[in-house]
């Protein structure tokens, strides 16, 4: 990632209730530079967060920007996978 990164680290519950607000963060972001999202303290998952992830996929493609994942649960890799959306995202668990 080049100087403009940032960073954001994801915890707790990724549902319909709160992938709102964090799916603007990660916009906020993806305007000023590439973004590293960490999900390694991330608990519950449901389809809310996968619909976030196409959502910052398609902010970075469009900004030129480059989005990274890691620590992504088994929970949300399974519903990318059950989705078909696996390879688009270029998900990795790590």
């Amino acid at each position: 990632m080049g100087k403009d990164s940032g960073q954001i680290s994801l915890q707790g519950r990724l549902t319909i209730e709160t992938v709102p607000k964090l799916f603007e963060v990660g916009l906020q972001h993806l305007k000023r530079g590439d973004l590293r999202a960490d999900f390694s303290q991330v608990e519950v998952v449901d389809s809310a967060a996968i619909g976030m992830l196409l959502g910052w996929r398609r902010a970075a493609h469009l900004g030129q920007r480059d989005l990274s994942v890691v620590g992504l649960p088994g929970d949300l890799l399974s519903l990318a996978r059950l989705y078909g959306v696996i390879d688009y995202l270029n998900l990795q668990n790590g």
